[in-house]
Order: C-alpha cells, then sequence, then structure tokens
C-alpha cells in the first residue's frame, strides 16, 4: 500500500523525522484556513499517489490565504495521470539551501535492504540513475545490523556529502530506517532531504510503500487506502495481480514468472514493430478459473492505450480448455465493446481441448500461436498496425 505524502510527512513526524508543518484540506475554504493558521508563504500540493505533480500543475507557491483558496480551487480540478486530486496538503514553505535524496527499500533480487543515498536531490532519482549513475550511491544494508549512527554516515559518504553534512543528515536516516522497519515498510523515500537557510535538515516530500502482507500487526483503520488507477481498482475488486504499465500490448499469464518472461519477449518483439511495449503485468495465477479469465480480458481490454492482447499459458493446475473457455466466455459477453485482437498461446494440461475450443469459437478476433516467441512477435505486430 502507498501512502499519500501527508500520510508519509505524519509517520516521520512520530518517528522524530524532521518536517513541516502539514494541513490537509479538501476545499479551498479549509486550504485557505490551513493557510492562515500555518503563516507567511506555503506550498499547495496535490495528494495523489502519482509523480510528476508539478510539471501537472499540481504544485503551487502561494503568500497568503487568497492565494491559497484560488490554488486549492485550481488544483482539486485536475486530473493527474489518470487520478482526480480530492485533497490538497498546504505546507509550510521552507528556505532551500541544498537539495538531497535518501531512501531505504527492500532488494528482492538481492533478498536484503537497500539504501540510495546523493547529495544531488530534487530531480526523478530514475533520471539521476540513467543520466549520472555514479551520483546515487547504492548501499546494501544487512537486515540484522540495520542502519545505526555509523551506517548512516557510511552511506552519508557515499553519496557524496561532506564530512560536516553528513554528520547532520546521519541522525536522520537512522529515524527513516526506524520507519522503514517498525512500520514494515517496502520503501521509504525523502526527495528532496533539504539543508535549509538556517542550517536545519528537513524531510520535504516523503514516499512511504507498506508491505500488505504485514498489516495485520498494525492498527491503520482510519489510514485512507491506496488510490488506484481506475482499471487497477477494477482489477482489484476481481483479486487479480494487476499492474498498468505504459505500452500497447495487454499480457495475461498465469504464474509470475511466466507473466514477467511474457513482458520481456514482447518488449524484444516490440523492438521490430515500430516499439510497442507490454501494456501491463496480470497474472491470473496457477488455478485460476474461466470466470477469472474472463475478469482479466474485461480490464485489459477496457485500457485505452492496449492495441492487442497475448493472452500467454502454460496449464497446469489451470486446464487450456478452462482458459479457452474463458475467452470465449469474455468475448460473448462483451460482445461488440470487444474491439481488439486478441493472440492466444496454449500449452500445457489439456492443451488440445483447449485450441479445440478456440478453433470451434471461430471469433474473428483471436488468432492461436504455437509457440511464445512467435506469439509475441504476433501481437506486436497487430498493436503496431
Amino acid at each position: 500500500m502507498d501512502l499519500f505524502e501527508y500520510q508519509a510527512r505524519d509517520m516521520f513526524e512520530a518517528y522524530g523525522v524532521p518536517v513541516l508543518q502539514g494541513i490537509t484540506a479538501d476545499t479551498p475554504d479549509e486550504a485557505a484556513a490551513a493557510a492562515a493558521k500555518i503563516g507567511g508563504t506555503v506550498v499547495v500540493k496535490a495528494q495523489v499517489k502519482a509523480g510528476g505533480r508539478g510539471k501537472a500543475g499540481g504544485v503551487k507557491v502561494v503568500h497568503n490565504p487568497e492565494e491559497a483558496k484560488a490554488a486549492a480551487e485550481a488544483i482539486l480540478k485536475l486530473t493527474i495521470k489518470d487520478l482526480p486530486v480530492n485533497r490538497v496538503m498546504i505546507a509550510e514553505g521552507a528556505q532551500i539551501d541544498q537539495e538531497y535524496y535518501f531512501s531505504v527499500l527492500l532488494d528482492r533480487s538481492n533478498r536484503t535492504f537497500l539504501s540510495l543515498c546523493s547529495v544531488e536531490g530534487g530531480m526523478e532519482i530514475e533520471q539521476l540513475a540513467e543520466e549520472r549513475p555514479d551520483a546515487l550511491a547504492k548501499i546494501a544494508i544487512d537486515a540484522i545490523q540495520g542502519i545505526d549512527l555509523a551506517k548512516a554516515i557510511e552511506i552519508a559518504k557515499a553519496g557524496g556529502f561532506s564530512e560536516d553534512i553528513a554528520a547532520k543528515v546521519a541522525p536522520v536516516f537512522v529515524k527513516l530506517y526506524d520507519v522503514f522497519v517498525k512500520e514494515d515498510a517496502t520503501l521509504v523515500e525523502v526527495n528532496p532531504l533539504i539543508l535549509s537557510k538556517s542550517g536545519d535538515i528537513i524531510a520535504l516530500d516523503g514516499k512511504v510503500s507498506l508491505d500488505d502482507n504485514a498489516e495485520f500487526r498494525h492498527k491503520r483503520e482510519t489510514m485512507e487506502r491506496d488510490q488506484l488507477d481506475p482499471l487497477e481498482a477494477k482489477a482489484k475488486e476481481s483479486d487479480l495481480n494487476y499492474v498498468k504499465l505504459d505500452g500497447e500490448v495487454g499480457i495475461i499469464g498465469n504464474g509470475a514468472g511466466l507473466v514477467m518472461s511474457t513482458l520481456d519477449v514482447v518488449a524484444y518483439a516490440g523492438e521490430r514493430h515500430g516499439g510497442v511495449k507490454p501494456a501491463n503485468f496480470l497474472d491470473i495465477g496457477g488455478g485460476a478459473s474461466a470466470e477469472v479469465m474472463a475478469a482479466g480480458l474485461d480490464v485489459i481490454l477496457g485500457d485505452p492505450q492496449v492495441k492487442s492482447v497475448f493472452v500467454n499459458v502454460f496449464g497446469g493446475i489451470t486446464a487450456c480448455d478452462a482458459v479457452a473457455n474463458g475467452i470465449v466466455g469474455a468475448l460473448a459477453t462483451l460482445g461488440s465493446s470487444a474491439t481488439k485482437p486478441l493472440v492466444v498461446r496454449l500449452d500445457g494440461n489439456n492443451v488440445n481441448e483447449g485450441r479445440k475450443i478456440l478453433a470451434d469459437a471461430n471469433h474473428p478476433l483471436v488468432t492461436v500461436v504455437d509457440t511464445m516467441d512467435e506469439a509475441a512477435d504476433k501481437a506486436a505486430e497487430l498493436a503496431n498496425r
């Protein structure tokens, strides 16, 4: 579960991480009242779980309650990356001298924790990592030892901090790691972590992702839950493991490993067909029924970015005939609203029965292809038409 910025700010404050005042507002009048309470220059910030808020007009610096009201009125009408802005945070203004970056996250590939740190903050960390990788320190964190003061100073120095500034930021790193561990987070990020004109270290903007599997250990009933993309919300209602991406080829597979491989194969095939890319990750699971397949197709076909769909199933617990029935049933239910071509690759348990069901249905949108590589190539070709 990803937190909103104001939730991360409140969580940081509870652990002694230095933050500035922040008050949420759901209406322009509430924004004006919050600005008056804080006083002076404030920042009106859209509360959505998406990057690029500033570029989308979701962050505005104002100097009095009247300006705060006008800014909030404009921001609350925005939709940022398909997410409506229903709340803003009125944040105390800061006199910034320097901007830094710090995060600690779960490194699944190496089965440990990882800290990222740079004396250059403020910009998107992906951009920094791509353009100037040497400017971003990556320090593995032992899950038993964690981040104590000595480790925090080591991280800061690796990130390019001078000795005197490293001594200032290190205690904040320790507190942020405390948040990470005690709140069962998979990510705690501060960008920017600033040095103010008065010499204070302040977490100016925070991002926290919590491990849903650990929620039973916490009491968060009053915490506002995920703000999901509409398609992700629809998928969640059907208990589908779905993540929206930015490409054009919708993907359905059974098993996370197979779906990840399918993403790679489609991306590779897409290079030959106009650079098309995968549009999503959707794992229907090892024991998915025809109903689950139908629900998955309903979600993917509802994505306007999707130009073609690649259904890649290896029958095991999920038999290929059940998958085929799910495809036929979903297309019958969707009727004329289904207009995008499907490329289907079936293999494994009851594969012949599954292929026969699709052949007998003879749906004009469905193309059955024998191999994974050939099916990925066909799906990419159709998406590029």
